[in-house]
């Protein structure tokens, strides 16, 4: 009773505007295909998801995609700048332009993110950015997740804003290594992976001061790429984390919730004690500079119940996010596996605005119905808040 609408054959790049730093694209040409085409130049897109070789530059406007390197380069959003839509309604609309910002309200954040609920994207102007002369990384290892954790509040306090700033605890350690030898530390409890990159005075002096940094909150190791081999060697285990968990579990299942950075180790550990009660291992490996988790629940879909279990916890994870004053996604979407949280994290009155927004776009309610936003009844339903008088849960904490 649906139709699917695939774009995955709008997949030519249009043009490629070398003087102005953009490139028009079709949905579907494929993230990495971008920096590729535009490399001759000197260029590149920033926004590099683990997916990047295969994932849609549609999808990411969709789902405001990010990757290693947003803590410096932003998300998605920060790095289009039009957009052509088609509404449920047939009408084309240009959304933003030729100039870095547009009259009016700012529609180009509000269909970013907005996962297929408000038009169809057929066109995609993206931002591209000059290549660094330099890019280094320093690979820190920790006897602790506490002590990663204050790692990267502290390199963030220092005034450093490095181009990308991982986190992989010891199970996603053991993972990778088994997957395809890095050369990362066995014996270390979390590893930081910090890269830094722009002219080569520049990297040195930043490396050195991050190297004092890790030092002075307990690194146990330091080990600098010398070069774009080993750079690139340091990188890969942390793009074949996901591959990775194939070795240790039929199946895998991936969270993403931000949290405020100084919370990081206060959630790895609470998210330890859900592993132990629920009897499922979990590894971490995420965007740890701008605190953005990516748990990785190993479960057996083959056995009975246990789904259902892994599924459950994955939503209490999401509600320590929210606790400590976060939210529920990063750069995955909710779709319809997190709508329950959203009953969590926003109260009646804002999931009322919500749908208004969507009936302004798709009265309706053709695209994408019943994903992302929930009812206030199903929300009743799930306990998280009354129909005329919800509240949000710890109110006095600070939300993104």
């Amino acid at each position: 009773n649906g139709v699917l609408l695939s774009l995955a054959k709008f997949n030519r790049i249009l043009d490629i505007d070398i003087k102005n730093c953009v490139a028009r694209v079709q949905p579907g040409v494929t993230n990495l295909s971008i920096s590729k085409a535009v490399e001759q130049y000197g260029l590149y897109y920033a926004p590099d998801p683990s997916s990047q070789i295969a994932c849609s530059i549609g999808g990411n406007v969709a789902e405001n995609a990010g990757g290693v390197h947003c803590l410096k380069y932003g998300l998605t959003t920060h790095n289009i700048q039009a957009l052509e839509i088609l509404t449920i309604d047939g009408e084309q609309l240009l959304i933003g332009g030729q100039s870095l910002d547009a009259p009016g309200y700012d529609l180009l954040a509000l269909m970013t993110g907005s996962e297929g609920l408000l038009g169809v994207i057929t066109e995609v102007t993206v931002k591209l950015l000059p290549r660094p002369d330099i890019a280094q990384v320093v690979m820190a290892a920790f006897d602790s997740v506490d002590a990663a954790g204050a790692g990267v509040t502290a390199v963030i306090a220092s005034g450093i804003i490095p181009a990308g700033l991982e986190l992989l605890d010891k199970p996603a350690i053991d993972a990778v290594e088994q997957f395809i030898h890095t050369g990362y530390p066995k014996d270390a409890a979390a590893i930081l992976l910090c890269e830094l990159d722009g002219t080569q005075a520049d990297v040195a002096a930043q490396i050195e001061r991050v190297n004092h940094v890790f030092t002075d909150v307990g690194a146990i190791d330091l080990q600098v790429s010398q070069n774009e081999e080993e750079r690139m060697r340091f990188w890969a285990g942390r793009k074949a984390a996901f591959p990775a968990m194939g070795r240790l579990s039929p199946d895998y299942y991936c969270m993403d919730g931000t949290i405020p950075r100084k919370h990081l180790a206060q959630v790895l550990n609470r998210i330890g004690t859900l592993s132990e009660e629920y009897g499922l291992p979990i590894c971490n490996v995420f965007h740890a500079g701008d605190g953005n988790l990516h748990p990785l629940i190993l479960y057996d879909a083959n056995k009975p119940g246990e789904l259902e279990r892994t599924e459950e916890l994955g939503g209490k994870i999401l509600e320590i996010c929210v606790e400590v004053g976060g939210t529920i996604t990063g750069e995955h979407g909710v779709g319809l596996e997190k709508i329950n949280q959203m009953c969590v994290q926003f109260n009646a009155a804002e999931l009322q605005q919500f749908h208004a927004i969507k009936s302004a776009f798709d009265t309706d309610n053709l695209l994408n119905p019943g994903k992302a936003i929930p009812t206030l009844h199903r929300c009743a339903e799930f306990g998280a808040m009354h129909v005329h008088h919800g509240e949000l849960p710890h109110p006095e904490l600070e939300r993104f």
